[in-house]
C-alpha cells in the first residue's frame, strides 16, 4: 500500500571537523561522562555510517528506543549529536534523524 509520507528522503549533512573538549578544575565538563557509557559509544559508531532516526540506532546498539533516546539527549546536549531531518514511518509518525555533529573529538586534559 503506497504511502503519502516519504519514508527516507536523502540527508545532505556533513559534520564539523572537530570538536575540542578542555577538562580543567575551572573549567569541568560532561562530555567524558556522556562518551564513557558502552551504548553511547555504540551510538557514536552507528552514526558514523549515516543519519538515522532512534529505533534505527538502538536496533544497532543493541538497546531499547528509549535507552536510545536518553543517550541521544545527552550526546547532543555534548554537541556530539544533533538533529539534521525528520523522516516518516510508513504509519506517517514523525522520527527525528540524528547525525554526528563533528567528525573528531580532541579531549584536552589541563592543570
Amino acid at each position: 500500500m503506497p504511502t503519502a509520507f516519504p519514508h527516507h528522503t536523502p540527508v545532505d549533512h556533513t559534520p564539523r571537523g572537530r570538536l575540542s573538549v578542555v577538562v580543567s578544575n575551572e573549567q569541568p565538563t560532561d562530555v567524558l561522562q556522556t562518551v564513557s557509557s558502552e551504548t553511547a559509544q555504540q551510538i557514536l559508531a552507528a552514526l558514523d555510517d549515516n543519519p538515522a532516526p532512534a529505533s534505527d540506532i538502538a536496533e544497532a546498539a543493541d538497546t531499547s528506543v528509549q535507552n536510545a533516546k536518553y543517550h541521544l539527549e545527552h550526546l547532543c546536549e555534548a554537541d556530539l549529536v544533533e538533529t539534521v531531518d525528520t523522516w516518516y514511518s510508513k504509519k506517517g509518525t514523525e522520527m527525528t534523524v540524528y547525525a554526528l555533529s563533528v567528525e573528531e573529538l580532541v579531549i584536552q586534559l589541563r592543570r
